[in-house]
């Protein structure tokens, strides 16, 4: 496929055939917001899926908040990235602060994303986690062994583009991983979209809308 994408609507529509393909039986995608869920739409719409949305959260270094040394999805632990922490020379004990904050701010969006809504169940499901790209895959990771914990009978991970090194990493998260392009030189997802937006909580809502009023 030709590099870069036009935007995340437009790799939703690319990768929704492949997901096609591996014949899952009722799937649930579960987009990660934000970016997630403009990629998402098109995926649950080729499916005729339920869809809804799993919030994550980087969890950043304090002294460098920009720089994710783990993260965290709603109903599981925190992940880190123990290669870049051992580097840092910090341990998770040293995050607690960081992480109660990022727990406040995921507890926010669940409420904006999913007001007065539980997830819905994972157990004996096909269930499809989706986003925009894949750098240093801490994000995903939080969201896959969330969902895993809840038991689902076949679990997948599609995203239009990732980091190669990372793509592998996550085949030992997912029982699938669906990537269109692990192109080298990666260094952030951003660069293999010619339009790449920063979404914010109202454009998620409306993307969310559109799909179930599809």
């Amino acid at each position: 496929m030709r590099l870069p994408l036009s935007d995340r609507a437009d790799a939703g529509r690319l990768l929704a055939g492949r997901v096609a393909a591996l014949g899952l039986d009722r799937p649930l995608v579960l987009a990660l917001p934000r970016g997630g869920v403009a990629v998402a739409g098109a995926v649950a719409r080729r499916l005729d899926a339920e869809m809804d949305v799993l919030v994550t959260r980087k969890i950043g270094y304090p002294r460098q908040p920009e720089l994710g040394v783990g993260a965290v999805a709603e109903g599981g632990d925190p992940v880190y990235d123990e290669d870049l922490m051992a580097r840092l020379g910090i341990e998770p004990a040293e995050m607690a602060g960081t992480l109660a904050a990022e727990r406040r701010e995921l507890a926010r969006r669940v409420a904006a994303y999913r007001p007065g809504r539980e997830l819905p169940a994972f157990a004996g499901r096909d269930v499809v986690v989706v986003d925009d790209g894949l750098a240093t895959g801490v994000t995903a990771r939080a969201a896959l062994r969330a969902v895993r914990a809840g038991s689902p009978r076949r679990l997948v991970l599609a995203v239009p583009v990732g980091a190669a090194e990372t793509v592998e990493a996550m085949r030992r998260e997912a029982d699938d991983v669906i990537v269109l392009a692990t192109p080298w030189a990666f260094r952030a997802v951003g660069q293999w979209y010619r339009r790449f937006d920063q979404l914010t909580d109202a454009d998620v809502l409306a993307l969310l809308d559109r799909v179930r009023g599809a």
